[in-house]
C-alpha cells in the first residue's frame, strides 16, 4: 500500500519486539486449509485517473428513489423531507461533532440530545427517552435484552410474527449464546393470533415483542397483546411507526411498557437502506435499565439554564459488566434530524402527513386490485402499506418489469414468508401523487400477459 509505508527494517522491528521469527508466524495458529495459498484475484493496479473513471462508472450502475417512482417500504421509507432538515443538520457545529467525551462544554450537542428526547417522549406518550440508538432493528433487540433485566427472567421471549423480519434475526444472533427460548407467534390474516401468543407466554417470559403497524402494514390490536404480557408479569415491547403516531394511539396509550423504532421515516432519506436511527423510550420507573445515554436539563451557579449527561449507562462509561448495553452508536446526528423535523411539523403537520399516507395507500390499493389478478392478501385494517398477492404467481418478473418502466414497485415477501411467495410489500407516503399512482396500476397491468406467459413457461 502506496501510503502505509512497511518497510523490511520496520517489519524487522514489529516482529523482534513480539517476539516472532517471520510474519508467517503470526498466522500459525489458523489451519492450512483455511489459509488462501495464493495471491488475491485482483486486476492490475491501476491510475488515479483511471481509479476514478471505473468508481464512476460502478456507482452508475446503482438506481436511487429520486430516479423511479418509489413504492419500496419494510422500514426504509420514501418520505417528503422539508429543506429545514439539511439546512439545520449541515451546520458545521452539528455536522462535524462527535460524542463530547467532556460533555458539559458541548452545550449545543447537550440540548439537541434533550429537544430529542423530549420530542421522543411527546411523541409515545412515554415517561422518558434515550439520546437514541443505532437502528430499529438492535433498538427493538436492546429493549428485549432491557425486559430481560428488569423482569430478571431469560427463559423465553414471545415475538410477533408480522415484527420486522430482520429484526427477529438480529435478535436471534443476539440470543445465541443465551439459553433463552424465542418463540415467534403466526400471524392470522395479517396479524398476531391472540390465543396461540396467550398460549405461549408463562411465567418464564421476559417480554412479548410486537410491532404496531406491523411489517405488513396491518394494525395490531396492541393493548390486547399488553394484558396478555402483563397477566404473567412480562413486559410488553412495541415497535412502532413513527409517521402512524400523528393518527394512532400512542405505545404508552396502549399499555406499552417500552416503545422503539425505526427513526428514519422522520427527516433522513432511504440512503441505501441505513444504517438510520434507532428510537427507544419507557416508563419511568425502567430508567435505570435503559440503555445508551440521557441527557438532562439544569441550572448553572448563575442561574442559568444548561445541560448534562444525566446517566450514560453505556460500556464507554463504566465497567464493561455494569452496563446497561455494550452498543456504542447511538446515531446523534440522525437524531437531531428526528428533532428538526418533528420540530417542523408540530402536531398537525404530522397529523397531516399521516393522513395523506392512509388517504393515498387506500387509493392505491383499490387502483391496483382493480385489475382482477391482483388482491389484497389480508383483510386487516392497514397504515401506509399493503400486501398484494399476485394471483399469476409472478412477483419477481413482475417487479422487474415494473422497475424497467420506472417504477420501485414494492418489495417481494416470499425470501421471508415462503407461503407469501405470491405477493409483494407496497408503500405509499405522502410524496406520492395521484398521477404516480395511477401510473403504478397501469404500469403492473400492462404487465399481465408477460407476467403469465412467465408464470406457465
Amino acid at each position: 500500500m502506496a501510503y502505509l509505508f512497511n518497510t523490511a527494517e520496520d517489519q524487522r522491528v514489529m516482529l523482534q519486539a513480539i517476539g516472532a521469527a517471520s510474519i508467517e508466524a503470526l498466522f500459525s495458529s489458523i489451519p492450512p486449509q483455511c489459509r488462501l495459498a495464493r495471491p488475491l484475484n485482483l486486476p492490475p493496479a491501476m491510475t488515479e485517473l483511471e481509479l476514478t473513471q471505473h468508481m464512476t462508472a460502478l456507482a452508475g450502475w446503482n438506481v436511487h428513489a429520486g430516479q423511479r417512482v418509489c413504492f419500496l417500504g419494510g422500514g426504509s421509507y420514501d418520505h417528503f423531507v422539508p429543506a429545514v432538515v439539511d439546512a439545520i443538520a449541515s451546520r458545521g457545529e452539528f455536522y462535524t461533532s462527535y460524542t463530547p467525551y467532556q460533555p458539559e462544554v458541548s452545550q449545543g450537542n447537550l440540548q439537541v440530545m434533550f429537544e430529542y428526547q423530549t420530542l421522543i417522549c411527546q411523541l409515545t406518550g412515554m415517561d422518558v427517552s434515550n439520546a437514541s440508538l443505532y437502528d430499529g432493528g438492535t433498538a427493538a433487540v436492546e429493549a428485549v435484552l432491557m425486559a430481560m433485566s428488569v423482569t430478571r427472567r431469560s427463559g423465553k421471549v414471545v415475538v410477533a410474527g408480522g415484527l420486522h423480519p430482520e429484526y427477529r434475526q438480529i435478535l436471534q444472533t443476539y440470543l445465541t449464546c443465551l439459553d433463552t427460548q424465542c418463540i415467534t407467534i403466526g400471524t392470522e390474516q395479517g396479524t398476531t393470533d391472540l390465543a396461540s401468543l396467550a398460549a405461549a407466554v408463562d411465567d418464564q417470559t421476559a417480554c412479548v415483542l410486537i410491532q404496531h403497524p406491523n411489517f405488513f402494514g396491518a394494525l395490531e390490536d396492541v393493548a390486547a397483546a399488553a394484558k396478555i404480557a402483563h397477566d404473567v408479569g412480562a413486559l410488553l415491547v412495541q415497535s412502532f411507526d413513527p409517521i402512524s403516531l400523528g393518527l394512532l394511539k400512542r405505545p404508552a396509550d396502549l399499555d406499552a411498557d417500552i416503545a422503539v423504532a425505526e427513526g428514519q421515516s422522520l427527516g433522513t432519506p432511504m440512503l441505501y437502506g441505513g444504517p438510520y436511527l434507532g428510537i427507544m423510550a419507557c416508563r419511568e420507573q425502567f430508567i435505570r435499565r435503559l440503555p445508551g445515554r440521557i441527557a438532562g436539563q439544569t441550572t448553572d451557579r448563575q442561574g442559568r439554564r444548561c445541560w448534562v449527561l444525566t446517566l450514560q449507562t453505556r460500556e464507554q462509561h463504566i465497567r464493561r459488566d455494569k452496563a446497561t448495553s455494550n452498543i456504542c452508536t447511538n446515531q446523534g446526528l440522525i437524531a437531531l434530524r428526528a428533532a428538526i423535523y418533528l420540530a417542523a411539523l408540530g402536531p398537525q403537520g404530522l397529523r397531516e402527513t399521516a393522513e395523506l399516507c392512509l388517504q393515498k395507500a387506500r387509493y392505491a390499493a383499490g387502483q391496483i386490485t382493480a385489475n382482477e389478478r391482483f388482491e389484497l392478501a389480508f383483510d386487516a385494517p392497514t397504515f401506509k402499506e399493503f400486501v398484494v398477492r399476485d394471483r399469476a404467481g409472478a412477483v419477481e418478473r413482475l417487479l422487474a418489469a415494473a422497475g424497467e418502466a420506472g417504477y420501485a414497485a414494492g418489495v417481494p415477501l416470499g425470501r421471508w414468508y415462503p407461503e407469501l411467495a405470491d405477493c409483494f410489500l407496497v408503500a405509499v407516503t405522502e410524496a406520492r401523487t395521484r398521477a404516480e399512482m395511477d401510473g403504478l396500476a397501469e404500469v403492473l397491468g400492462a404487465k399481465d400477459a408477460d407476467a403469465k406467459d412467465g408464470a406457465s413457461g
